[in-house]
């Protein structure tokens, strides 16, 4: 079995979309060069709306009251904020890897494999891209790659206001499909608490170590 490449792990808490959006953009140089390890960045975001560039994103924006920022990923209009897990993969795809369609599978599959842990059914949709629980979306997926480094990821809801969807058609979907973990959970768990389920997982969806390496992060 091959070794798994070390993936550096970092949670950095809440913080603005933008902030976060440039660190992903300044580390996909130094990943692609090799002078950078591959990075995990896993964040709660202040309330905001973000475009994919599926055509007529922007007139899923019903109440624009948040900033509305047009990015570089796939897929359509999407919502982030507080209660929300946000994670960004910034992985160096290997020769048999650089399939965007299998990437976003494993994606999804991380996502399953973290709701099992706290006896959520996570399924797929056909034709959707996401994860559902029974009739509800409650993680959603767009993703960008330069120079064959991955960055953008998925976005999970664990204790999200399901309310702020309302802005918008999220993924081009009517607002009241969202749920989150707290829909069906009694004590839905921390955000820190899911975050490391999920890195839990990285080994057998993204073929990464789930153990953190030190990395100084550019500022």
């Amino acid at each position: 079995m091959p070794s798994l490449s070390p993936l550096a792990i970092r949670w950095l808490g809440r913080q603005p979309y933008e902030t976060t959006w440039a660190l992903q953009k300044a580390l996909i140089g130094p990943i692609a060069d090799g002078e950078a390890p591959e990075t995990l960045l896993l964040v709660e975001h202040d309330p905001v709306i973000t475009l994919g560039r599926k055509a007529g994103a922007a007139q899923n924006v019903l109440s624009p009251d948040w900033s509305v920022i047009e990015t570089e990923r796939g897929g359509d209009a999407t919502y982030h904020g507080p209660g929300q897990l946000v994670a960004y993969p910034l992985l160096a795809l290997r020769e048999g890897e650089r399939d965007l369609h299998r990437y976003l599978r494993n994606l999804e599959s991380l996502i399953i494999a973290t709701l099992a842990d706290y006896g959520l059914p996570g399924e797929r949709r056909d034709g959707l891209t996401g994860v559902w629980v029974h009739d509800r979306k409650v993680a959603s997926l767009g993703v960008a790659v330069r120079r064959w480094v991955t960055y953008h990821g998925l976005a999970l809801n664990v204790t999200a206001d399901l309310g702020h969807f309302a802005r918008l058609n999220p993924c081009g979907l009517s607002s009241d499909v969202m749920g989150s973990m707290a829909t069906w959970l009694e004590k839905p768990p921390a955000l820190r608490e899911v975050a490391d389920r999920l890195v839990a997982h990285l080994p057998e969806t993204l073929g990464r170590s789930a153990e953190p390496v030190a990395l100084e992060m550019p500022t």
